[in-house]
């Protein structure tokens, strides 16, 4: 900062009557704009009798309130404080050494006087200047303090330089050495994310509403149990039952609720600090991290090829330094359909991947792009664009016949082989015999399944054999494109194909592993998978990040691996574990009938564990950091204590335990806080580790960033792939690496669990770890989810099993660690809880109608305060979802199909997943689930034609079983009150309104039963008449018709 003394003695004010007594004065502007003094005189106004033309001799400088920038004495000798040319303690030597008397005397009028009065030859009018050395923390506190705005003021009096009115031209020299003013602008450290809080208008209410509720319905279970119903008590003990647990539920639901959080990204700041030309990076190469893209599969025939296809060549094409992407698709069934697919699918990316460079596609998915029904031709600047672009279809098109000919072309060249076989066979026989084929011999040729040069398929066969079907298979590792150059490939003009001039056409290396299978291992379905691909990219690639796909789930946003590196290249990025991005869906109904878009838990609760220990793993559109999966603590961490974790502290780092120092530690330490030993007999493996720990620090370019790295530590080119290195990580991926390691148990994805993706989130978090929610303007990735009702319940009852087996494990949050907070630990309890409340539910479910056939209600007679409670209640929930909707950006629709799925998902999987738990726990029977078909319509035209495609399924008995009940007591009690001689109508309309409460839950699954154009199976019909009959004689059995209504019946 430019700062003056003052007169060195107050002689010279008397020498000259017509000077002021001091030249030059510190102030502070405020925020309102006042100005506040600083110096020993408070009267800042010179403009009395001191004004004249020469005003430019009144200058003042302006202070911010900064503890570096505070002023010295303005008058008497210099005090120790100030700050002389010459080396001193605040830095070197003053570059405006030399220039100090010029810019003095000009500054006092006296451009050519000097006053030779006072001591010290000239110290009178003697006013250094000195500039400090500022650090980029001390940059950072100036430009976002709250008192003075150091950017805005310099923007607003056009300085440029410094606090104040001093100026000086850009192209001014100060020294010998031609330093200018841009030498001395500090640049302020750019941060790559920032929090974007909820208004304080929507999130105060929103809180003190469920404040609120929560004291109401304290006070309503309360005056429910002091008022039973003494006519039925059974009901209403049910009744309270199952609304105390219901309100338990919720709190669980919305405690975590309570700090939703927004976050945003800069892109912009991350080119600057990796792809920017520096003293550390000369060419301006991309200094960012490897990332390891990892999508899985493991049928053919329920995952089609060309949909796993279209998701790589989204990944190929990503928008992300070529050299520092590696992917990896694990085919868990080794079928040879899915390895040749991929095989076209890179041959394809050689047209694919440049054309969308060139012409900047999004989204990078061939099928998608084509698909979409705007103008293609929006914001396309070269002139080729439609001829690439109608010439990249017409290959796209070539693509998918040759995609979807797969089949047949493998099926008649092993036809052709295998006869081949069996000629040779049998000509072998025939000179074995003379010539003759012996009849009594037939030959027998194994029919084998060819590759396309003439080898056996090493994986899964057609006719499977030993050693050639899905759980008994080599390990089968095929690198399809290799490692690219470091240089840029650059392409050229071709009449043939399209001109790829000044386009960068390397591909990133793509490598298609199957790990090795054999009879009696455990291989832990798609858990083993991933963890067999982590090993192996490791070997191969050994990036610090890993990307986690689905193969239907692709790239929608060409920079969404920069998103995600943002947060892990960011201040503190050193301790997050994984980034989660939302799931967004293609091919729902318009209607989204059974919330497959799931919005309230991806854009509502998700959003909301921002706030707190971050987001769960939810299986796919994830990155992880490679360390923290191996199973080591975070770098820092914080450790909470007391009943609501309030008490905060710093966690110690836990020391390495040998094996014998194992039964040494203390009864309080948990498990998940010892450090990973057992990784396996691999010492490329073992030497990997510390090499991505360091590649995947954030970059140390400020002094608040810890665990850094120096900046231009990965500009080193990677080193091409040799035999040995992929031998090894062939061995990595056999079935037998993993015996006596500690794979799956505390590294890598966790075994266990169906939902394997929830417990390894949840082992991070137990560590210390925080991860991120990553929500871009442009959707990241999309894919596919069931619009079938069967496979849409199907696949929820998967999700309900894996919690409650969470439930039953040691992964239960209330084993967790002293790092994990409270209210993360409360929404990993509800994750593993929620599926219980299907037991309580589908008891209310029938409690309207057992209502209305009792003749009785859960209360004794609707009066005032019942009501009052019930619409309180009512309104709260109401405003809450409101204002849930306000700051998640959910539509109130979404949120109404969420709450009818809930009630229909609870009432049939989550039930099924609760007994199929405790049949688990207490049986041991292991529990197995098929892969959802992508697509089971007969009708191509129609994309919507799954929906109403009807399968039968034992999941739809209890709600069609409610369904049915509810409707025969409504149409009971309904002839039975009209009939009557004193008719209740208040206990009708109150078993009535809640009857209709349910059966308006049901409607979805109602219309899912009926089918399209009356195709409703026979099942149901029989189903339905079965539950009525059965109903009806049950009723007429416990409660019959006495002789008086008889008789009163009659004489009406």
């Amino acid at each position: 900062m430019a700062t003056s003394t003052g007169p060195r003695k107050n002689s010279s004010s008397s020498s000259t009557p017509d000077r002021p007594p001091q030249a030059v004065k510190f102030a502070r502007r405020t925020s309102s704009g006042r100005v506040v003094s600083l110096s020993r005189e408070d009267d800042l106004d010179m403009s009395g009798e001191f004004a004249g033309p020469n005003d430019y001799i009144n200058y003042t400088v302006m202070m911010p309130p900064t503890p570096d920038n505070q002023p010295a004495g303005s008058s008497g000798p210099a005090p120790s404080g100030d700050k002389p040319d010459g080396q001193g303690p605040y830095g070197p030597t003053s570059r405006f050494g030399a220039e100090s008397h010029r810019v003095d005397m000009t500054r006092r009028g006296g451009g050519g006087e000097e006053d030779d009065g006072g001591g010290g030859g000239g110290g009178k009018l003697d006013r250094r200047m000195s500039v400090m050395k500022s650090n980029n923390k001390s940059m950072l506190l100036r430009s976002q303090t709250g008192d003075f705005d150091h950017n805005r003021w310099l923007f607003e009096t056009k300085g440029k330089y410094g606090i104040g009115n001093a100026f000086w031209q850009e192209d001014e020299a100060y020294d010998d050495n031609g330093m200018s003013m841009h030498d001395f602008v500090d640049k302020p450290w750019k941060p790559l994310t920032r929090k974007v809080k909820v208004p304080a208008a929507i999130l105060s209410p929103y809180r003190l509403l469920i404040v609120t509720r929560l004291v109401i319905l304290c006070f309503f279970l309360a005056w429910r149990i002091r008022n039973p119903n003494e006519e039925a008590m059974w009901l209403w003990g049910l009744s309270i039952v199952c609304e105390c647990w219901f309100a338990f539920s919720w709190v669980l639901d919305i405690l975590p609720k309570l700090n939703p959080i927004n976050r945003q990204t800069d892109l912009t700041a991350l080119s600057e600090k990796f792809e920017t030309p520096s003293p550390s990076n000369p060419h301006g190469r991309s200094d960012l991290p490897g990332v390891d893209v990892f999508i899985s599969t493991a049928d053919p025939e329920k995952e089609p090829p060309l949909v796993t296809a279209n998701t790589i060549l989204s990944i190929l094409a990503v928008d992300y330094p070529v050299e520092k992407v590696s992917i990896y698709i694990s085919d868990d069934g080794a079928a040879i359909l899915t390895f040749e697919a991929m095989a076209e699918a890179v041959k394809f990316a050689e047209d694919w991947v440049p054309f969308c460079r060139k012409h900047n596609i999004e989204p990078r998915n061939p099928d998608s792009y084509f698909s979409v029904k705007t103008d293609p031709t929006k914001n396309k600047k070269r002139h080729d664009f439609v001829k690439d672009r109608r010439w990249i279809k017409r290959e796209y098109d070539e693509f998918k016949v040759r995609i979807n000919g797969l089949p047949d072309v493998i099926r008649k060249r092993c036809e052709m082989y295998n006869s081949k076989e069996e000629m040779q066979e049998k000509r072998a026989a025939r000179e074995k015999n003379g010539g003759v084929l012996p009849p009594d011999q037939p030959v027998k040729v194994t029919k084998a399944t060819w590759m396309a040069d003439g080898t056996h398929w090493p994986g899964t066969w057609y006719n499977p054999i030993a050693d050639h079907f899905k759980g008994d298979h080599a390990g089968i590792l095929q690198v399809m494109s290799k490692v690219p150059d470091h240089d840029p490939v650059m392409g050229h003009p071709n009449e043939k194909k399209l001109d790829f001039s000044g386009i960068d056409t390397r591909l990133p290396m793509f490598a298609y592993v199957s790990r090795e299978k054999r009879s009696g291992f455990d291989h832990q379905k798609k858990a083993g998978a991933m963890n067999a691909l982590v090993r192996a990219s490791a070997i191969l690639s050994n990036g610090p990040f890993i990307l986690n796909l689905d193969c239907d789930h692709y790239i929608y946003n060409s920079k969404a691996i920069r998103e995600g590196m943002c947060f892990m290249m960011d201040r503190g990025g050193d301790r997050i574990c994984y980034i989660q991005f939302p799931q967004r869906f293609e091919g729902i109904d318009p209607s989204d009938r059974y919330a497959n878009h799931n919005t309230v838990f991806f854009d509502g609760n998700m959003r909301a564990l921002d706030g707190l220990q971050g987001p769960v793993y939810v299986g796919t559109g994830c990155m992880f950091r490679r360390y923290a999966l191996y199973g080591f603590n975070p770098p820092r961490a914080n450790e909470y204590s007391g009943i609501v974790g309030q008490n905060k502290s710093r966690a110690s780092n836990i020391p390495t335990q040998t094996d014998e120092d194992s039964d040494t530690l203390p009864l309080t330490s948990h498990p998940d806080l010892t450090l990973p030993k057992k990784f396996g007999n691999s010492t490329m493996f073992a030497e990997s580790i510390p090499v991505c720990e360091y590649q995947g620090r954030p970059l140390a370019d400020h002094i608040s960033v810890k665990n850094g790295r120096p900046p231009g530590a990965l500009l080193l080119p990677r080193p091409s792939l040799d035999a040995p290195t992929v031998a090894e990580a062939v061995a990595v991926i056999s079935c037998w690496y993993e015996d006596k390691t500690e794979w799956g148990d505390r590294v890598g994805w966790i075994y266990g669990s169906v939902t394997e993706d929830v417990v390894t989130g949840y082992r991070m978090h137990n560590r210390g770890w925080r991860s991120v929610y990553c929500i871009t303007k442009r959707d990241a990735f999309r894919g596919t989810a069931p619009i079938n009702l069967t496979d849409r319940l199907h696949q929820v009852l998967r999700w309900a099993t894996g919690s409650v087996e969470i439930f039953f494990s040691r992964n239960n949050p209330l084993l967790a660690t002293r790092r994990l907070k409270f209210l993360q630990r409360v929404a990993y309890f509800n994750v593993g809880v929620y599926p219980f409340t299907s037991i309580f539910l589908v008891v209310y479910c029938f409690l309207p109608a057992l209502s209305l056939f009792s003749g009785q209600f859960i209360v004794q007679s609707l009066n005032i305060a019942f009501l009052s409670y019930l619409l309180t209640i009512t309104i709260t929930l109401c405003l809450i979802s409101l204002l849930e909707v306000k700051w998640s950006g959910i539509a109130l629709e979404e949120w109404w199909r969420n709450e009818q799925f809930w009630v229909i998902g609870g009432s049939s999987a989550h039930l099924v997943a609760v007994i199929q738990g405790l049949l688990k726990v207490i049986a041991g029977i292991e529990i197995s689930f098929k892969l959802t078909t992508k697509s089971t319509a007969e009708d191509e035209d129609d994309i919507y034609a799954d929906l109403y495609v009807v399968k039968w399924t034992s999941l739809f008995l209890v709600p069609l079983t409610i369904i049915i009940v509810n409707l025969v007591a409504l149409i009971m009690a309904s002839a039975r009150t009209i009939y009557s001689v004193i008719p209740q109508w208040s206990k009708l309309f109150g078993g009535a309104f809640f009857s209709f409460w349910v059966l308006a839950h049901m409607y979805p699954f109602a219309k899912g039963l009926m089918g399209r154009k009356g195709k409703m199976p026979t099942i149901i019909y029989v189903w339905a008449g079965l539950v009525s009959i059965t109903v009806s004689l049950l009723w007429i059995s416990i409660s019959p018709p006495s002789d008086n209504s008889t008789a009163s019946s009659s004489g009406l």
